[in-house]
């Protein structure tokens, strides 16, 4: 076997553990964007702790084949750029999603949470969803919410027996 295929399979299995090792993968067409916009954008990736890279999308298609991903070849199509984040699943949506409203030419393509293919549109939706910290954040205030409310019912019992006793 040629060095050139061996490295191209070497690559291929590379992307492959990317997919796989990904809780939330976006495929986007960033085709139109200058480069102090990509710039930006992969700033802005990074700083989220999302990996993006533009790979050939015949590596793309073998790479999902091994991962055992269905339906993305009708997907790569054109220039593709991959975001993938192996903790949080909202992050590449989120990021994307909202740098595609600032600008026109990204365009979302689809994407992959946990294994399942999403729609551009499920993408954009997961992107207007708060990360894990403030999904955290909510439902300890919706927890705590009972407590508050009942030591807040105790402490107007409490002030109401005052004033009758004064």
């Amino acid at each position: 076997m040629s060095a050139i295929i061996e490295a191209k399979q070497q690559h291929v299995d590379v992307i492959a553990d990317q997919l796989k090792n990904s809780v939330s993968t976006v495929i986007v067409d960033y085709r139109g964007l200058s480069v102090s916009e990509v710039t930006e954008l992969r700033n802005q990736l990074r700083e989220a702790g999302v990996e993006y890279k533009v790979y050939k999308n015949t590596m793309v298609r073998r790479a999902a084949e091994k991962a055992g991903i269905e339906g993305l070849d009708e997907f790569l199509v054109g220039p593709t750029a991959v975001a993938t984040s192996t903790e949080d699943v909202v992050a590449p949506a989120k990021v994307l999603a909202g740098f595609a409203k600032e600008h026109d030419a990204l365009e979302i393509k689809t994407g992959v949470m946990e294994g399942n293919l999403i729609s551009a549109e499920e993408v954009k939706t997961v992107g207007s969803l708060p990360n894990h910290d403030g999904l955290v954040s909510m439902l300890l205030s919706v927890l705590q919410a009972p407590v508050r409310n009942f030591a807040y019912a105790v402490k107007a019992v409490g002030e109401q027996q005052e004033e009758s006793a004064e």
